[in-house]
């Protein structure tokens, strides 16, 4: 079969496609021929090297659909030509989120999905919903569902409130989906006035040019009657963090997901003043995923797929990731 692999870590242009033995499942196991795959920005981090200590060569790219191929001896979860997503931490099914199950993830500790066939445990995939596409499908692993954690799970996100969420990537797009389903204002930041007219379509109540308005927290607080958010979805990092719990509500709450301009000080002073409930999102777990994806197919939503490559142009789609140019996810299809 082929397989992309990463042999060093220098960016896009260090992954090779190669050529590697076809895998069988063994025990409790099942082969899934793939179908779509999808990227985050963690998968240009770790091409980068921004995640030491993974072993070389590796398979990257966590999220993927894929069609079950074959089973091995024990399976009872899933059947052959059913479609499935492998979860982001094989291991995560349910519960908290706990020390053992971190080197679990696929395309880091573990060998990921950009490949034409792989091998996952029965107990680390997910049915998807029947009504969307292998491309929207494939969005949904990690994502949709760091979004969903965020906001419904551990947000507990109620009717009427108030959301910021910063940027137009997929963490960001999911965000404003979920906050609208669970009936909710959305308040986007972007730097492109193209971008936000496009987030007003999808439901955004108000939007932000954050070049325009580089104090974008006075503008939400104006937005907001001086009283600010209740939930800030927190992807940009150490460069939007003081503004970000500047535009929150007193007690307001903070999904901390991406560091995007890296970590740094951080006022604690502030966080106290303001009495911020700050809670760091690492994805989710299969059982978190299972009621996410429950909530799509009763609710028809379909995830924002912005460009669709081929499978062996997947080095061309982690630059055009790395370029930004994207709304939504980007994501790669494999021959049929």
């Amino acid at each position: 079969m082929k397989a992309f692999r990463l042999h060093d870590f220098g960016g896009p242009a260090s992954l090779r496609l190669d050529d590697l033995p076809d895998p069988r499942p063994g025990p409790g196991q099942v082969l899934l021929r793939m179908r779509a795959a999808s990227l985050n920005h963690r998968d240009l981090r770790i091409a980068r090297g921004e995640h030491p200590g993974l072993a070389l060569p590796l398979v990257p790219v966590s999220d993927g659909v894929g069609e079950v191929a074959a089973v091995g001896p024990g399976v009872t979860r899933v059947a052959v030509g059913e479609r499935v997503a492998g979860t982001f931490f094989q291991r995560w099914l349910a519960g908290a989120f706990r020390e053992d199950l971190v080197r679990s993830a696929l395309g880091g500790d573990v060998d990921g999905v950009l490949a034409e066939h792989v091998v996952l445990g029965e107990e680390g995939v997910v049915h998807v919903p029947e009504h969307l596409s292998d491309a929207e499908g494939a969005t949904l692993p990690c994502a949709a569902l760091t979004a969903w954690n965020a906001l419904i799970a551990q947000g507990g996100l109620s009717p009427g409130e108030t959301v910021l969420t910063l940027g137009t990537g997929g963490v960001s797009i999911f965000a404003l989906q979920f906050a609208r389903l669970a009936g909710a204002r959305v308040i986007l930041t972007s730097s492109s006035d193209a971008k936000l007219e496009r987030a007003r379509e999808l439901g955004a109540s108000d939007t932000i040019n954050y070049r325009a308005t580089p104090d974008w927290d006075r503008r939400v607080l104006e937005l907001t009657d001086g009283v600010g958010v209740d939930h800030v979805v927190e992807v940009g990092g150490i460069d939007t963090f003081a503004r970000s719990v500047r535009a929150l509500r007193l007690a307001g709450r903070i999904s901390l997901i991406g560091v995007l301009s890296g970590g740094g000080a951080v006022d604690l002073g502030l966080l106290h003043r303001r009495r911020v409930h700050l809670q760091g999102i690492n994805v989710g777990s299969r059982e978190i995923f299972e009621a996410m994806s429950r909530a799509v197919a009763l609710h028809g939503l379909r995830p924002l797929v912005d460009r669709v490559f081929g499978f062996e142009e997947a080095p061309a789609a982690l630059q055009y990731l790395q370029s930004g140019a994207h709304f939504g996810k980007v994501v790669l299809q494999f021959r049929a």
